[in-house]
């Protein structure tokens, strides 16, 4: 069974970039953020039960996509996001979030540091908040004592800096 290892973080911080990187350098497959192709049909204006269903659709995508990976299968996002994304926007999150994210842990979370330039996106939302969502980020992985390792540095820097925690991923 591959190995599960989320690229997890704020918005604008090389999550899918690196998620591509580490696919194309492994030899395998990552999951895209199921969130871009939800929004793009509905826009901006969405609701809290929106962001359950992206959640469910996110992993309806890593069930698919496992049966075709390799050794490892990155997936551009997480239950974590998800759960974030929901108590910053509506101060609350469905409880089928919350049980995924600890039924469903990846072996390894590579939490994205934003230490990268904003790039401006319409489905974007918090250009000024990156670093109290990082903050965020970093509770919610140590509450639940997950496996995580922070990627900084920039292009080709940031995605070394992730093979090597990847390499040193625990072989079961």
């Amino acid at each position: 069974m591959p190995k599960r290892i989320s690229i997890t973080g704020p918005e604008s911080t090389g999550k899918s970039e690196l998620a591509s990187g580490l696919a194309k350098h492994y030899q395998t497959i990552y999951v895209p953020e199921y969130s871009r192709e939800y929004l793009k049909e509905i826009g901006t204006n969405y609701s809290l039960d929106d962001v359950l269903n992206i959640a469910k659709g996110q992993l309806n995508s890593e069930s698919r996509f496992l049966k075709l990976a390799n050794q490892y299968l990155f997936c551009d996002t997480d239950m974590i996001v998800a759960k974030i994304w929901c108590i910053e926007v509506f101060n609350e999150c469905p409880e089928w979030i919350e049980k995924m994210l600890v039924e469903l842990p990846y072996d390894l979370y590579l939490l994205c540091y934003p230490n990268l330039k904003w790039q401006p996106d319409p489905l974007r939302e918090n250009p000024e908040n990156r670093e109290y969502l990082f903050g965020q980020f970093v509770k919610e992985l140590e509450l639940h004592n997950f496996n995580y390792r922070i990627v900084k540095g920039r292009g080709d820097e940031r995605l070394k800096n992730a093979f090597t925690f990847v390499d040193n991923l625990d072989p079961e």
